[in-house]
């Protein structure tokens, strides 16, 4: 596998007061899934360095990442991709399984039987069925494995009160 950091030349990004910044990977502070930039500052661009190759042998090789992407992950559901971070030494869609999470729901909101670290909206999910169903997994993986997920999608707005318990109901 590989990350943005390794091909990344430099990024432009906007601070809070409108400035624009061109940062180096290291002024960033990449590392996986991980950027020191503080979260009210914008990406808006970025120059990457490309690798040269043959065009027909690149074309096959997205056309098989995105065959196994859509293999494995609900590529064509309504997600925000990933929904916790793997722990070290974990992958959390196995502590998610192990939790008896698969396809848990909660109104509109569930989390994939195809993959069990993404959480779908199923058509109609208010933000507080997603946020409990949220909830409900990390309790969940709390209790079997002993492991505290960290959400990997960052949430925005106003979190509702006593999620877990609304889980229940």
């Amino acid at each position: 596998g590989s990350d943005i950091s390794q091909i990344l030349i430099h990024a432009l990004v906007v601070d809070p007061k409108g400035k624009l910044h061109c940062l180096t990977p290291q002024e960033l502070g990449l590392s996986y899934r991980h950027c020191d930039l503080p979260k009210d500052w914008i990406f808006i661009g970025a120059r990457l360095n490309g690798y040269v190759g043959n065009a027909k042998e690149i074309e096959e090789k997205i056309s098989s990442f995105l065959a196994e992407r859509e293999r494995t992950q609900p590529a064509k559901s309504r997600t925000g991709g990933s929904t916790f971070a793997n722990p070290e030494g974990a992958k959390a869609w196995e502590l998610i399984d192990k939790a008896g999470c698969r396809g848990l729901q909660k109104g509109g909101a569930m989390m994939s039987d195809l993959h069990c670290n993404f959480m779908i909206n199923t058509g109609n999910a208010t933000a507080l069925e997603l946020e409990a169903l949220g909830e409900k997994v990390r309790q969940q993986v709390l209790a079997t494995s002993g492991v505290e997920l960290r959400w990997e999608i960052e949430r925005i707005g106003v979190k509702g009160s006593s999620l877990v318990g609304e889980m229940d109901a």
